[in-house]
């Protein structure tokens, strides 16, 4: 994670990392946002933004009194989210490294 990124950002990286490694997975509730402020010793405003970016996505649902759900589907769109992220901003600088280096990516792929 980038230090440039915004805070709410940040947590909403944790968040969807956190999903995507089946730490939290589909139908779970997402942490409170209060415990997950002082587990990150962020404002809970904040962390309050980070939730909402996944509502706006759909990706969870709101049960008033209860919490954030993760929704059916929301990893296969997180992934996919995150796979199209890698190729355009991360790729182009990794591929470019291997060149620069002359690694063999059949070497690469056995390190995997």
């Amino acid at each position: 994670m980038s230090a440039d990124r915004p805070v709410y950002l940040r947590l909403r990286d944790m968040i969807a990392d956190a999903i995507l490694d089946g730490r939290i997975k589909e139908g779970d509730a997402l942490p409170s946002v209060r415990g997950f402020a002082a587990e990150q010793g962020a404002n809970p405003l904040t962390v309050a933004k980070a939730y909402q970016s996944f509502q706006e996505e759909g990706l969870v649902s709101v049960r008033r009194g209860i919490g954030m759900f993760v929704v059916e589907g929301a990893v296969y769109r997180l992934r996919t989210q995150a796979r199209e992220q890698f190729l355009k901003d991360e790729w182009p600088r990794v591929a470019a490294t291997i060149r620069r280096l002359h690694l063999d990516p059949a070497d690469l792929l056995e390190r995997v």
